[in-house]
């Protein structure tokens, strides 16, 4: 058996730049609006309705099963996070995904890794 190396808390691993600091909290954030099953969901639907060329206008929550102040919530948070976007088109809104800021997120993912 293979026993593990114990690290001391003055190793340099531990420190970090102010840059760092601030992709982990950005990153933490974003995640944030991410934690919730349906929040994927609606995020899972409106790529599908991007690669189809179009847009989200439909009554989300017959789809979801959550009342509409529910969805309405999870909306706001995609938005305010910048993983959607909303377009008024009378008399509904036309949610579509944002592709840029989903690879940001994924690339921000990334750089903290490694």
């Amino acid at each position: 058996m293979q026993m593990t190396h114990c690290v001391a808390a003055n190793n340099p691993v531990f420190s970090s730049t102010k840059q760092e600091l601030v992709e982990e909290k950005n990153f933490a954030t974003l995640s944030k609006a991410l934690s919730h099953p349906a929040r994927i969901r609606i995020l899972s639907i409106l790529l599908k309705l991007d690669k189809l060329g179009g847009c989200l206008n439909s009554d989300l929550v017959s789809k979801l099963g959550l009342a509409q102040s529910t969805v309405s919530e999870h909306l706001r948070i995609l938005k305010q996070a910048q993983f959607i976007s909303a377009e008024p088109i009378p008399p509904k809104m036309c949610y579509r995904i944002n592709k840029k800021n989903i690879n940001a997120y994924l690339s921000l993912f990334s750089s903290i890794l490694n």
